[in-house]
């Protein structure tokens, strides 16, 4: 993550939360009082964002705020376990505290859930990824707590790589137009990846030489018939009707890649709280 793209968006998560001013905080405590909390898991997950993320929280709010003993990105967090001790103004840790345990608890859930999935497919070729079915302003948060769950990044926005959905086939008149029009504007250096939900489609994106070939929610028999039929030509993903009981199975047809929305915009926040020293 880019830092001070970084910082640049939790000041605008602190300006949203503070407002004008923590009118409580304010009003108990002076700005000279001190004071130290720790972050505490409450439940089992993994570490995700606590140096890089969280902690730039309290130091965008007051860079003299100290923040240590932060646990590693990916360790393995038990219930009770201290993620981070943070020590300053009061008043400044008391304003930063709930936007950095809700980046923090989104975060976690995101590498805890995205770990759960790349064990399931640990032994086989395929590797799972993310989707752009992220939380609107936290796209650049989400993907990285992905990768620090073992999953892979997709393309990060539109202008990040091209994808021909089933939308573009059906507006242009077929996979051979927009794969055409695609190679007299595109660059020679960016893959060419096309969605496809039946074996015709697939059929017709060989006959194209693309690059990627997206295999859009098929059965585990069709999913295997189309690695064959594809015999290395081209990266294979799977996408549709991924989940925690199925991803096994979809990973032994041999694809390359799997895709799963889930990892991002369904992954439960993880039970953080911070405890006043």
């Amino acid at each position: 993550m880019e830092k001070h793209l970084l910082r640049r968006q939790l000041a605008a998560f602190l300006a949203e939360d503070v407002g004008c001013g923590d009118l409580t905080s304010e009003s108990i405590f002076t700005p000279e009082q001190t004071g130290a909390a720790r972050l505490v898991a409450r439940q089992h997950c993994l570490a995700a964002g606590v140096a890089a993320v969280a902690a730039e929280v309290f130091h965008v709010q007051n860079e003299a705020i100290v923040c240590e003993n932060c646990l590693a990105d990916g360790q393995e967090v038990t219930p009770g376990m201290a993620i981070m001790t943070v020590r300053g103004p009061v008043v400044d840790l008391l304003k930063a505290e709930r936007v950095a345990l809700n980046l923090l608890q989104r975060l976690c859930g995101i590498a805890t859930l995205t770990s759960q999935y790349a064990r399931l497919v640990a032994g086989t070729k395929a590797r799972i990824v993310d989707t752009r079915k992220t939380t609107p302003g936290l796209r650049l948060l989400e993907k990285y707590a992905v990768t620090v769950g073992g999953g892979g990044n997709h393309r990060y926005n539109l202008a990040d790589g091209v994808l021909v959905k089933d939308n573009h086939i059906a507006a242009c008149g077929g996979i051979a137009t927009a794969v055409a029009r695609l190679r007299q504007r595109v660059p020679h250096t960016i893959r060419i990846e096309v969605e496809c939900d039946s074996l015709e489609q697939v059929a017709d994106c060989l006959a194209c030489g693309v690059d990627c070939i997206l295999l859009d929610n098929m059965t585990p028999d069709i999913l295997r018939q189309a690695v064959a039929l594809i015999a290395g030509q081209a990266l294979t993903e799977a996408s549709g009707g991924v989940n925690l009981d199925t991803v096994a199975e979809i990973a032994a047809t041999g694809v390359d890649l799997i895709s799963v929305g889930a990892i991002t915009h369904s992954a439960p926040h993880c039970d953080i709280g911070m405890d006043w020293l």
